[in-house]
């Protein structure tokens, strides 16, 4: 079986790229040729967004599956169609699960709770790119698979709910110095969060699987947390005490405009999927990676990457002014209340 990726060296493609070669897959790969492709991938070097030079690369090329990674708007499939409808037996498009109703009419999400984002572009337009797929599954019977992970990590990645320009490692030294962490609302929020290596084992049993055609499916652990919970997860991998400092989202969004799509528009809902299509698609899929072991793997990983330990210390001064801000309005407002009395 013959399989094209576009990407594939991202946190899911990486992992969805290994267990393909390891399953026996002819896979090719391809990007701009910024990163070293995996050992038991085949390179393809080309930027997809030159369509004309794509075409060029791949002529005569077929395929059983092409996957795309990194397509986010409408106009970006149908770039793709015009590539890869005649080249492929399966088309699969990951999209988001951020597509999701926001904020949510259920606490459990399946495939069929409605898409609608008014909070983040990036989920709109990932929207719209699934109907233009859908639209050519009806009308031309194009063989598409939609995929829509959700907050997915690996041994790259520490997943935490917000971070600065410089990733969620300001976080994990704040912990370590005992510094208040800054969490949305008050830490109750339910919340998925799935290993790159789990989401492997859906996707690559989605690929040339007929009956995923024309399917669309979400692949997530069935471990639900809260962000309480999380962060003192991560705590114990740092073996520290999490202290930890409630504020409200909107005013969070407030004081960050930039974080009304990633926090209002979705890490500040509750995230809980009904995984029983997946179940269905693939029988074998199980998610069997923890958090607390999949976070403590990353965090070693990290740890002997000192290279990949980005300080932010503009975010560290965003948390602390917000935290202190937060304490001076609680102050004022106690001394006008003792005063009135």
């Amino acid at each position: 079986m013959k399989a094209l990726f576009i990407g594939g060296t991202g946190t899911i493609s990486s992992a969805v790229t290994e267990l393909a070669v390891q399953q026996g897959w002819e896979l090719f790969l391809l990007n701009r040729g910024s990163k070293p492709v995996p050992e038991g991938c085949q390179s393809i070097i080309a930027d997809i967004t030159d369509e004309a030079a794509v075409a060029a690369k791949l002529q005569g090329m077929q395929f059983d599956v092409v996957a795309d990674f990194i397509s986010f708007t409408a106009s970006d499939i149908e770039r793709d169609i015009r590539l890869f409808a005649d080249k492929t037996k399966q088309f699969i498009f990951v999209s988001s699960a951020s597509a999701y109703q926001k904020p949510p009419r259920h606490y459990k999400t399946t495939e069929s709770t409605p898409l609608v984002n008014p909070y983040w572009e990036y989920s709109r337009h990932k929207i719209e790119a699934e109907e233009v797929l859908q639209k050519a599954y009806r009308d031309t019977g194009l063989p598409i698979t939609i995929v829509r992970p959700s907050h997915t990590y690996g041994n790259k990645k520490i997943p935490v709910a917000f971070y600065g320009a410089g990733g969620s490692w300001q976080i994990v030294e704040r912990i370590k110095q005992g510094k208040p962490v800054l969490i949305h609302g008050d830490g109750t929020s339910l919340w998925t969060l799935t290993h790159n290596t789990d989401f492997a084992k859906g996707f690559v049993g989605l690929m040339g699987n007929p009956a995923a055609i024309g399917e669309t499916v979400h692949i997530t652990s069935d471990e639900v947390l809260t962000w309480n919970s999380i962060y003192d997860i991560i705590g114990d991998a740092l073996g520290k005490r999490v202290d930890k400092v409630h504020v409200s989202t909107d005013f969070l969004v407030m004081c960050r405009p930039d974080l009304q799509g990633s926090l209002l528009g979705d890490k500040a809902e509750c995230a809980v999927f009904d995984t029983s299509k997946i179940k269905r698609l693939v029988p074998s899929f199980t998610a069997t990676k923890r958090f607390d072991q999949g976070v403590r793997e990353a965090i070693e990983n990290f740890e002997r990457h000192p290279d990949w330990q980005r300080l932010d210390p503009e975010f560290d001064q965003f948390c602390d002014r917000v935290i202190e801000v937060q304490k001076s309005a609680a102050e004022q407002i106690r001394q006008r209340l003792n005063m009135n009395c």
